[in-house]
């Protein structure tokens, strides 16, 4: 594949695998055609031919070209795989350009501090396990660390003190840097509220700017209720000294804290299922 690719990258000899896919040609028709001189046409042949693009033989005098039609295949359904994957109902593409648009709202908003104040996002989700197993799952950093973030990021450090005033340190990555060595992306410090084991959690969590300072601080509310298969939980999120560099932040709220929810209604399903076997 990457001889085919390598072969293609060029503009002359593009032009002259689209004379051969009309039929086999001599190198000097090729040239003509091509408005190439014919020294310069019969290297990009010879090119092509390396590549097993074109092949060709001997009639009398002259040398015909003829395009081999199977590594053009190949790349053609190489390209048509990696755009179905790119097009993905709900691949990371989809939730990119989702991404994009709230984005672009929510600069347009962010004229002045205090300008998302009082915004309130709602969660719901029905998840397996008892309230008591959820509570672990919403305090214990050895099992926070397995969805408090994005589908794209993972946690590289973690601070949660499940106490009134106990401290809270989030830092994440992206999930593919597994060196650091790339930049952070994204770090929040935050206090806890309330606790009521199995029944309630509110906390205080600010993301930092690139600069350290604060973008804007996030009330997060958690209420469990049990039900027959599960517990119920319910999750306010209210924005609070919102300043105008945090639209980035903002407009990734709603997808961001969703995928973590999915995650650790994910995490609580493989829990009950490896304690039902």
């Amino acid at each position: 594949m990457d001889a085919v690719l390598s072969g293609l990258a060029d503009a002359g000899r593009w032009r002259l695998v689209g004379l051969l896919a009309e039929r086999p040609r001599s190198v000097g028709v090729l040239a003509q055609l091509a408005g190439a001189r014919q020294p310069q046409t019969t290297k990009h042949l010879q090119t092509l031919e390396r590549a097993g693009i074109v092949t060709s033989q001997r009639s009398g005098q002259r040398r015909i070209y003829a395009l081999e039609s199977a590594p053009l295949r190949d790349l053609a359904a190489e390209l048509l795989r990696l755009a179905d994957s790119a097009d993905q109902a709900g691949g990371f593409r989809e939730t990119f350009d989702r991404y994009g648009v709230s984005v672009q709202a929510e600069r347009l908003a962010a004229e002045q501090s205090g300008w998302a104040d009082g915004r309130t996002f709602g969660f719901e989700r029905t998840v397996a396990g008892s309230p008591e197993l959820v509570w672990r799952h919403l305090t214990e950093p050895s099992l926070l660390t397995a969805w408090w973030t994005p589908n794209d990021l993972r946690i590289s450090e973690l601070v949660f003190e499940a106490q009134p005033g106990g401290r809270i340190v989030l830092e994440y990555r992206d999930a593919e840097d597994a060196d650091g060595t790339d930049l952070v992306a994204g770090r929040g410090e935050g206090t806890v509220v309330d606790v009521r084991p199995g029944q309630r959690l509110l906390y205080h969590l600010s993301p930092t700017l690139p600069d350290g300072t604060t973008a804007f601080t996030a009330h997060v509310d958690f209420t469990l209720q049990p039900t027959d298969t599960g517990t119920e939980l319910d999750v306010q999120y209210r924005i609070t000294d919102s300043t105008v560099d945090s639209a980035d932040f903002i407009a990734g709220i709603e997808i961001g804290f969703g995928q973590s929810l999915d995650k650790l209604a994910a995490a609580l399903d493989r829990t009950n299922l490896r304690s039902a076997t």
